[in-house]
């Protein structure tokens, strides 16, 4: 239950004022990819390609273009490496796997406006000018999934410990 809500939150900030690209995407999908059901990992991409034509369509009032099937490819991709951490939850593994998912969105995302766009010349130069000026929202982006993804991937360890807590206490009171 618990990743279809971080799912149903990565959708939600989608539409809500935020630091450009500062969001939950990818720790709601690691997290489904490693806690949700195998029979249901459609859901996270169904919501993220159904909100990304929303936004493209309604919000920010572009045309669909080809580039986007890139992105809901990226989307899979990040639901199969969180299919990866099912056995090696640990802290560093997961943090890799933020790191990962961070890096390869900036890379191939900036790639896509450099060979879909006509907003850098089609040079050596053109794509490292590309790459240097999509730097400020690697950074949100870097921080929101590392933010994210840590607090999405200790949630139930921090219920269980509570859980546990208030069991030892409430144990404790009745003897």
């Amino acid at each position: 239950m618990l990743a279809y809500l971080f799912v149903l939150l990565a959708v939600a900030v989608r539409f809500m004022p935020h630091p450009w690209t500062f969001t939950p995407v990818v720790g709601a999908l690691l997290f489904f990819g490693a806690r949700g059901s195998r029979r249901y990992i459609w859901v996270p991409f169904a919501l993220l390609v159904v909100s990304d034509l929303i936004l493209t369509k309604f919000f920010w009032a572009y045309s669909f273009t080809w580039d986007q099937l890139v992105i809901w490819a990226w989307y899979a991709g990040i639901l199969w490496l969180g299919t990866r951490l099912q056995a090696k939850v640990k802290p560093l593994v997961v943090i890799g796997a933020a790191l990962a998912s961070s890096v390869s969105f900036f890379l191939i995302s900036n790639f896509i406006v450099w060979i879909a766009t006509n907003m850098y010349a089609k040079s050596l130069g053109g794509l490292i000018t590309c790459y240097t000026l999509a730097l400020p929202f690697f950074r949100n982006a870097l921080e929101g999934d590392l933010l994210f993804t840590a607090a999405m991937f200790a949630t139930p360890l921090l219920a269980r410990f509570l859980a546990d807590a208030f069991a030892k206490h409430d144990h404790t009171a009745a003897a």
